[in-house]
């Protein structure tokens, strides 16, 4: 059975480079709730005459945030049981609050906790003015709501917990601080494949 592999964390703690970095190094697919919804959360914004870039207003999570979520879950549960691990990118904050969540999801397909190996890799950096530059480092628009709100953002990139009942070895706090990517990936993906990993 392939793995189903959480890249959880704040936006600008490099989930996405992460997950890309290690799966191209392993039989993995990406699944990056950003970019699944992207499209449709363009459209849905622009239809209400919102900023098509907001992706943190509370605008945006009433009208796309669910969806995003939504889409990526099906995407990715419907590659359970094939060859490739399956990486799953984004903040899941809610989800990620919630015992039950976990388990519901993987019910819509038959599934259980038992059957299906989950890992969680909460993605985190040293402190607000890191998570600034690197934010500043990428010069997406996506992130205009985030400098303008900076005090609100901030407050959202403490540590992050997982509530999901998975065995504390399922679940890997990453500190993606280190000016050298290759220390945090060889972290993550010695995390998910164990002995595997040097093998």
């Amino acid at each position: 059975m392939n793995k189903l592999v959480f890249f959880l964390g704040p936006g600008g703690a490099g989930k996405t480079t992460l997950a890309k970095a290690v799966a191209a190094r392993r039989p993995a697919a990406v699944f990056d709730m950003d970019i699944l919804l992207r499209p449709a959360a363009t459209a849905i914004m622009t239809m209400h005459g919102l900023d098509p870039d907001d992706r943190d207003s509370d605008e945006y999570k009433r009208l796309c945030r669910d969806l995003g979520y939504r889409i990526t879950m099906d995407a990715a549960l419907d590659n359970i049981g094939l060859s490739n691990d399956i990486y799953l990118v984004g903040p899941f904050t809610k989800e990620a609050a919630d015992p039950e969540w976990i388990g519901r999801e993987l019910a819509r397909i038959g599934r259980t906790l038992e059957e299906v190996e989950v890992k969680v890799v909460l993605v985190g950096l040293a402190d607000a003015a890191m998570f600034r530059e690197r934010l500043e480092g990428r010069h997406s628009a996506l992130d205009t709501w985030k400098f303008a709100h900076w005090e609100n953002f901030s407050a959202s990139l403490g540590p992050r917990t997982v509530a999901w009942p998975l065995p504390s070895a399922q679940v890997a706090q990453i500190d993606n601080s280190h000016p050298d990517r290759n220390v945090a990936v060889a972290a993550v993906e010695a995390f998910i494949y164990g002995e595997e990993a040097t093998a």
